[in-house]
């Protein structure tokens, strides 16, 4: 599908979810809101301004403290007459770590819903494959308070949300093949997506061909390298080989990247709050890359970029990234 502007809106291709209710549609480029630093005024007026020029997937979470700025630019969305009602949204959010227990996972959702001011979500993600002592919202967690997580039991209660109809569809982040291995050992309802840190300089390859074969989507974050942010690195955007690709094509190298993930069957999550940006970020529908580009891109070193997040300490139960996303946890 090209990238064909009406009145100022792009069009967005979509791809339909394996195991959602209703057989739910998930636009294949969506709205980002972790945002670094977290302005609220700024972030509503970016979704508003996103809406406009045809952006209908959003994506948060608990953590990120943008669900509320979100929910009430969706809905003054709906009141200016943008779009016609919430069915055009998707919306995504996440279960954090301390709400990763059987017994909370249905009232956070239900929080999370209040807070959008939201009936149902499309799209409902464990956020990490850990859980930690219930309490409040934070990054930095105590190696003490970190606990295993019980898969079978809080996967059950995401099956239970979808259920209940708070959301259309279930699945999780930051799950290694063995870990989704685990998850459809034993699940009713199969998670939908699974959303991991990829790009050009993070291919996850292996990853990818395992939910290929399991009919899980796979939505890319970070796929431009989360420059600027306290989590990513400007290691992807400084690329020589991707500007080299992107000068050839006369593209940005944000183009570029995206076009690749867009190429590999994925879907992905980007954040900018700049209007040219998130134009540009939407025209990547009617071009490709060549054999010689995939030549050049299956070239580069492979290295995550994801700076350790606060809650894996050296001392703790997950001592490296690479120990949680590949371990016997």
């Amino acid at each position: 599908m090209a990238d064909v502007e009406h009145s100022g809106v792009f069009a967005v291709p979509e791809v339909k979810l394996s195991s959602s209710s209703g057989h739910r549609h998930m636009p294949v480029i969506g709205m980002g809101l972790a945002a670094d630093p977290f302005d609220e005024i700024a972030l509503k007026q970016a979704v508003l301004e996103s809406i406009r020029i045809g952006y209908r997937h959003f994506d948060t979470a608990s953590l990120y403290g943008s669900e509320k700025p979100l929910g009430e630019a969706l809905a003054e969305a709906i009141q200016l007459g943008l779009v016609s009602s919430r069915e055009e949204f998707f919306v995504t959010s996440k279960l954090w770590v301390t709400d990763a227990h059987p017994d909370l996972v249905v009232p956070a959702l239900q929080k999370s819903l209040r807070t959008l001011q939201l009936e149902y979500l499309d799209l409902y993600l464990i956020h990490w494959p850990i859980s930690a002592k219930p309490g409040e919202l934070r990054v930095s967690i105590p190696q003490e308070e970190l606990q295993l997580m019980d898969y079978k039991s809080v996967w059950g209660a995401m099956e239970e949300c979808q259920r209940l109809g708070l959301t259309k569809s279930i699945g999780v982040s930051n799950f290694s093949c063995k870990k989704l291995e685990n998850i459809f050992s034993f699940a009713t309802i199969p998670p939908s997506v699974n959303q991991v840190e990829m790009n050009p300089l993070w291919q996850q390859k292996k990853l990818r061909e395992f939910c290929k074969a399991t009919n899980v989507t796979v939505t890319a974050y970070s796929p431009l390298g989360a420059s600027g942010t306290k989590w990513g690195s400007n290691h992807v955007l400084d690329n020589e080989t991707l500007k080299e690709i992107a000068k050839a094509h006369g593209k940005t190298i944000a183009q570029v990247c995206l076009r690749w993930s867009y190429e590999q069957g994925a879907t992905f999550v980007v954040k900018s709050f700049n209007k040219e940006r998130m134009k540009q970020n939407l025209q990547i529908f009617d071009w490709e890359l060549t054999k010689e580009d995939y030549e050049k891109i299956n070239q580069i070193p492979q290295r995550r970029f994801l700076l350790n997040e606060g809650f894996i300490s050296p001392n703790g139960p997950f001592k490296t990234l690479d120990e949680l996303w590949d371990g016997e946890l």
